[in-house]
């Protein structure tokens, strides 16, 4: 049990000196990025919870949908569920079903619907598809930003600081080891930093994205659905 203490304690002793010997610079740039990381990780967990949330809801909408003998059998209900795209892309093409199947506020519904009607209901499914494939994929870009910027920034902490100590090797007029070594130890820790918050992004990202896939290919099948159950009822055959 002390041989991995104290190497823990040797490891914080060598990342204090190393964050003593830092350029101003470097240390500006490390907390931006600390910063940067924090601020990654907040939105891929929030995210993640978003998309198991979405599965789960859309889940239990889908097989709640796939029982009832009407289309508009939940939407008469009046049933509201929050966070569901799954049932967002249904009250919406419900409601435009609605306005255009009524006859009055106490006449009913009528018995079919023109095929326009029905292209006007297929636009609106697109419509709530896309935008709540848009809700799904808010906040992911700054993830993209964090993998693509942060390996920047830590290259630039880490030659702003090589230039300052060769500038301060130049200035003292020799180059041994022991004027070397700090400075550069402390510019490249910016490297480590950068690629430290990068990493993790891009695991994140790519598991978003391809999450983001399977709940758009969801909605899409799941309008298609909806569509073809909404012509079966109301279109009239020709």
């Amino acid at each position: 049990m002390s041989v991995p203490f104290y190497l823990f304690a040797a490891q914080q002793t060598q990342l204090g000196y190393i964050w003593k010997n830092a350029t101003p610079e470097s240390k500006i740039i490390i907390i931006f990025l600390f910063f940067f990381s924090m601020f990654a990780w907040s939105v891929m967990v929030s995210k993640s919870l978003q998309m198991r949330r979405a599965k789960q809801y859309n889940l239990y909408f889908d097989s709640e949908f796939r029982s009832q003998k009407n289309v508009l059998g939940i939407f008469d209900r009046r049933i509201q569920v929050e966070g569901c795209p799954m049932f967002t892309v249904y009250h919406d093409g419900c409601l435009e079903l609605d306005s255009r199947l009524k006859l009055g506020e106490e006449e009913g519904r009528k018995k079919y619907l023109s095929l326009k009607g029905m292209e006007h209901i297929k636009r609106t499914l697109e419509g709530s598809v896309a935008r709540e494939s848009l809700k799904l994929e808010s906040g992911i870009i700054l993830l993209a930003i964090a993998v693509a910027g942060a390996p920047f920034l830590g290259l630039l902490g880490t030659v702003w600081g090589v230039m300052d100590t060769f500038a301060a090797v130049g200035q003292m007029g020799r180059a041994d080891l022991q004027t070397m070594a700090p400075g550069v130890s402390a510019a490249l820790v910016t490297t480590v930093a950068g690629l430290l918050v990068a990493i993790p992004s891009m695991f994140g990202y790519n598991w978003l994205v391809h999450t983001l896939r399977v709940r758009t290919v969801e909605l899409d099948n799941f309008a298609q659905d909806l569509v073809s159950k909404m012509e079966t009822e109301y279109l009239k055959d020709e």
